[in-house]
């Protein structure tokens, strides 16, 4: 079995040792360059991947073939017969993350539901397996943890491995067989749609957002699971999120020409002094020399 790196950008990659065969990789692109990353991985591994954050782009046969990959989606690779070695272009400001694991390993884990996963059973034990789904509620919590966990570093693996493990079962599960009333994913599921509810009203009312306690009331979350909830699926405090998603939209009104009074407004800043001292905390220059450098 063989998974070796060739090259990576700096920065952009972390890997995990779960055990023999066993990796996580974290992807994780804030520049605004597309980064590419070159493994070998043999024929004995299953791959799967999931668009965090951004996208991503695999290549195949130098070049010959491609397969895109959109954010919150994922995508399942396994073909016993050839090595699919990682050729992945890193869009700008992207969250990627890759489990890979032995074909035996997974075996292990699932070898009494082998029936229940297609490429497991025994009709199709020797052929390619490629899925593509959406990444659900449940996994994108999952996700979010593995990316942005924070632990002793003595528990950085086993909450790693932790994590794996859930994220496989989820990536299987049926929630449409499951009993709802004892289903352990249902709290998730709910509470983060009333999460991703809570970043649609900040971004729809930037210029006059609600208070946090009110936030939680018009979602109907508790204060504590909106704010907890927010940072683990989407990696900040709900207004850092907010204010990184108004200076990047700065940015663009200004690219596309709109004055700094007008841009300050739009983006909730009652006067342009506020605006350019918030622009300079976040980008370290005026949005005048912004302009200027484009």
């Amino acid at each position: 079995m063989e998974i070796t790196q060739k090259n990576t950008a700096e920065g952009l990659l972390t890997e995990i040792k779960l055990e023999e065969h066993f990796l996580i990789l974290k992807f994780h692109n804030e520049t605004d360059e597309t980064q590419t990353v070159i493994r070998d991985i043999d024929s004995s591994f299953i791959q799967f991947h999931y668009a965090l954050k951004g996208s991503g782009v695999f290549s195949f046969n130098n070049g010959a073939y491609t397969m895109p990959m959109r954010e919150e989606s994922s995508l399942l690779l396994y073909n016993p017969t050839r090595d699919l070695p990682m050729n992945l272009q890193v869009a700008p400001n992207s969250w990627l993350i890759t489990l890979i694991v032995s074909i035996k390993k997974f075996h292990s884990l699932f070898s009494s539901e082998a029936n229940y996963i297609p490429f497991l059973s025994k009709e199709n034990s020797d052929k390619k397996y490629y899925s593509d789904m959406p990444i659900s509620p449940s996994m994108a919590v999952v996700l979010n943890q593995l990316m942005n966990f924070n632990v002793h570093s003595s528990l950085k693996q086993l909450y790693s491995k932790a994590k794996a493990y859930e994220l496989l079962s989820l990536h299987f599960n049926k929630p449409e067989d499951a009993d709802i009333e004892q289903c352990p994913f249902l709290a998730d599921e709910l509470n983060v749609e009333k999460i991703k509810q809570a970043k649609k009203i900040i971004i729809e009312r930037m210029t006059e957002p609600p208070t946090l306690q009110d936030l939680s009331l018009e979602i109907g979350l508790s204060l504590k699971k909106l704010k907890d909830g927010f940072k683990q699926i989407y990696g900040e405090p709900v207004y850092t999120f907010l204010f990184d998603h108004k200076m990047e939209l700065a940015c663009k009104l200004l690219a596309e020409g709109n004055n700094v009074n007008e841009v300050g407004l739009k983006v909730g800043y009652s006067t342009a002094s506020h605006f350019i001292a918030a622009f300079k905390k976040k980008y370290g220059t005026t949005p005048k020399k912004y302009v200027m450098s484009l």
